[in-house]
């Protein structure tokens, strides 16, 4: 989800800004606010998932993501969206090294590489499938679909990890 995010809105940027009315420099932050968030703080975050548990950082990671996408998709201008994605990302660097942690605590050593290496080869695939996915829904809806999406998604993925995945530290 996170990575699907990273590249999702890079298509519908045209369809956002003429309906944001927003300039070329704020287009472009409204990518790099997510991504530097992301990527600054991804460190971060896998320290509180190891001091305050990997299970209930990731999940706050996704409810922060989730709540940061309804603000993206109901953003009136080009702040207001740049300062969404801004705290989207901070939800993205949340749930990313908690995924890859909770992985981790919950196979054998034996099976941890392959599953390891789907998680990397999905998150790979997420990232491929961002743009035409972003393409397809500005075609048959808005924009603000590719955030709207997000929102059962993150509901699927808390009830499984309230559910299935055990706290671990």
């Amino acid at each position: 989800m996170a990575l699907l995010d990273g590249t999702v809105v890079n298509v519908a940027l045209r369809s956002l800004g003429k309906d944001l009315d927003a300039s070329v420099p704020q287009l472009q932050w409204v990518v790099n606010a997510y991504l530097l968030t992301l990527a600054s703080l991804i460190l971060v975050a896998g320290a509180l998932g190891d001091r305050f548990g990997r299970r209930r950082i990731f999940l706050v990671g996704v409810i922060w993501f989730g709540v940061a996408s309804l603000l993206c998709a109901l953003a009136r201008n080009p702040e207001q969206l740049i300062v969404a994605r801004l705290v989207q990302g901070v939800g993205g660097a949340l749930l990313t090294p908690g995924s890859l942690s909770i992985i981790q605590g919950s196979f054998p050593p034996s099976e941890r590489g392959a599953m390891i290496g789907q998680w990397a080869g999905l998150g790979g695939i997420a990232a491929a499938i961002g743009p035409p996915l972003g393409g397809w829904v500005v075609d048959v809806a808005t924009w603000r679909w590719i955030f709207w999406f997000n929102v059962p998604v993150v509901v699927l993925i808390v009830v499984i990890g309230l559910r299935h995945v055990p706290e671990s530290r």
